[in-house]
């Protein structure tokens, strides 16, 4: 089965914003403070890792098995991690962290686009 070029436009593009994702949550600052235990920051860490999981099978979902649904989830976590970005650029204005999360958001939005246009139209179950 030929994988349509948006379609597959839609899978890099989304394996790399989640490639980068990953790379962030692993160079995060760790060091306890005194309103995170260590425990706090494993938890929060074991979290990050288990989203990003299962956020790559919902790509896979979508591009290789052709599902629907995988898309509009991925549509809505993108909204909530822009007015995630927001907020933080908000409270702790532009840092690296916040350049890195806006170069994520740019290519899973770019992916997503692709997701719904040109040869891709036809390609998602319903």
């Amino acid at each position: 089965m030929n994988v349509p070029r948006n379609v597959l436009w839609f899978e890099v593009l989304l394996y790399l914003s989640l490639t980068l994702d990953a790379v962030s949550v692993a160079f995060q600052d760790r060091t306890p403070a005194p309103g995170a235990t260590e425990q706090a920051i494993s938890v929060s860490t074991l979290i990050a890792g288990a989203l990003i999981l299962m956020l790559v099978y919902f790509v896979r979902l979508a591009a290789q098995q052709r599902k629907n649904w995988p898309r509009w989830v991925l549509i809505a976590v993108l909204v909530l991690s822009v007015i995630s970005l927001m907020q933080m650029i908000g409270s702790k204005g532009l840092e690296f962290a916040s350049a890195v999360e806006i170069v994520s958001c740019a290519l899973t939005a770019a992916g997503l686009y692709f997701s719904f246009t040109g040869d891709a139209v036809g390609w998602f179950d319903a």
